[in-house]
């Protein structure tokens, strides 16, 4: 009898739950908190702490990451992204950018920085994007989705679920954009 061993896979969602669009990962947590996950395979919403996630990668039982974030490429509010950082295509970034990080200023892009910095990941890494609602000065802040964005919830939610069965079948998951119907 053989033994399958799968690779241990850190789900971190990211954003402010206090700027609208922002909350995407962490309501993308929410609804996958509520839902079966395989052994090895770790939740965490880490909201805007930038240093807990960059000590969650560092963490050698990680094998693969997806983060999970608002990004704004300029397509379509609600637009869902799997984005694969340059760096894991073997575009080295300089280490030395990401020695300065705010504390709760948790742009994924300086988190990778300082980890690389403290000579950490090299494994794969994916993100899952939704483009967010164009935010305006005149705006009122507020804790609420946009309506494109909370209707792209339920999809990103498959998406990463689709995603931890292609790592934990070996599948090499890449970047593209994603449309169409994920329900089927």
């Amino acid at each position: 009898m053989t033994m399958t061993i799968h690779p241990q896979i850190l789900i971190a969602c990211v954003g402010n739950i206090f700027l609208s669009d922002d909350a995407f990962g962490p309501e993308v947590a929410r609804r996958l908190a509520g839902r079966p996950r395989p052994d090895g395979v770790r939740l965490v919403d880490f909201g805007i702490r930038g240093f807990d996630l960059a000590l969650a990668l560092l963490d050698d039982a990680t094998d693969v990451a997806i983060l999970v974030d608002a990004v704004p490429r300029g397509d379509a509010p609600g637009t869902l992204y799997v984005i694969e950082p340059e760096w894991e295509s073997g575009v080295e970034c300089d280490p030395h950018e990401g020695a300065l990080i705010e504390t709760h200023s948790l742009d994924p892009v300086k988190v990778f920085r300082l980890v690389i910095s403290l000579g950490g990941y090299r494994k794969p890494v994916l993100l899952v994007g939704c483009e967010p609602t164009p935010w305006r000065e005149e705006d009122d802040p507020t804790m609420e989705l946009s309506e494109a964005v909370a209707g792209s919830v339920d999809d990103a939610v498959l998406l990463v679920e689709s995603l931890v069965t292609q790592f934990r079948e070996g599948q090499h998951v890449g970047a593209r954009a994603v449309s169409g119907d994920l329900h089927t």
